[in-house]
Order: C-alpha cells, then sequence, then structure tokens
C-alpha cells in the first residue's frame, strides 16, 4: 500500500480514467494522498502570440472543471495542474512531490509510439517509484 500516489490524467483519452482511479484507491494505504495531475503542454511561441492573454488561464479552470469530480468520495485527494512536457511533468512532479507510486494510462502504441516513445513508456523508463500502467 501506498501513501502518496500520483495519478495523470489526460483530458484528450479519458476512457481509462475511472479504471486508474479505482486502481489507484486499491493501492492507497488508507490515509494515504492521491493526487490528480494534468500536465498543460507548452505551445510553440508563434502560437501563444495568437491567443489571448489569459489563454492559459482559461485552460488550466477547464482542466480543473473536468477533474473535479474525479474528487467526490475521496478524502484525501487533490488536483494539480502544471505546465510543462507531458513525460518530463509528471516525473518532475513525481520526484518534486515525493510520490511513491504513478498509476498511468497506456493507450495502445500507434507508429508515433515506436519512434518517439508514449509519454507512459517514458515516465516508466525515468520514474524513480513504481509506476502501476493500466492498458
Amino acid at each position: 500500500m501506498y501513501h502518496n500516489i500520483l495519478v495523470p490524467i489526460s483530458l484528450d483519452d479519458d476512457r481509462d480514467t475511472a479504471r486508474s482511479v479505482d486502481v489507484a484507491r486499491a493501492l492507497n494505504s488508507g490515509d494515504g494522498q492521491i493526487t490528480f495531475l494534468h500536465v498543460v503542454e507548452h505551445l510553440p511561441q508563434y502560437t501563444s502570440n495568437l491567443l489571448p492573454i489569459d489563454h492559459l488561464e482559461r485552460v488550466k479552470a477547464v482542466a480543473s472543471e473536468k477533474l473535479t469530480p474525479l474528487l467526490n468520495g475521496l478524502t484525501n485527494a487533490r488536483i494539480e495542474i502544471v505546465e510543462g512536457h507531458a513525460g518530463r511533468g509528471i516525473i518532475d512532479y513525481a520526484v518534486f512531490n515525493g510520490a511513491e507510486c504513478i498509476v498511468i494510462a497506456s493507450h495502445q502504441p500507434g507508429l508515433q509510439d515506436y519512434l518517439l516513445g508514449s509519454t507512459a513508456a517514458r515516465v516508466v523508463r525515468h520514474a524513480h517509484c513504481a509506476v502501476h500502467v493500466i492498458r
């Protein structure tokens, strides 16, 4: 059982979100902390100049709104939204916050994943804690 579980959530593909939450609950020590993390990817400079000044705050607000239902029934859970590259952001957050386990969903790999590597694969390779992959 773990006391500090990190559950990265992609808002692009929420098919495995419920399963990730169930696994995190099962792995939780009972009084442990579960953190739902969403990483907002950085945009290229040329596109960010075309967007409204408050674009990032809007994106974070929408993400928080979509993630809030995950907190239902969990007394010691929280939502965190950070900026950066998804794989690196998850790993850095886990290290900085002392995560003992990362519960991450993985999709069926496509050709681009064999060439570049998926976020879940990157987290598995570089995490300094246990990683539970939901297939």
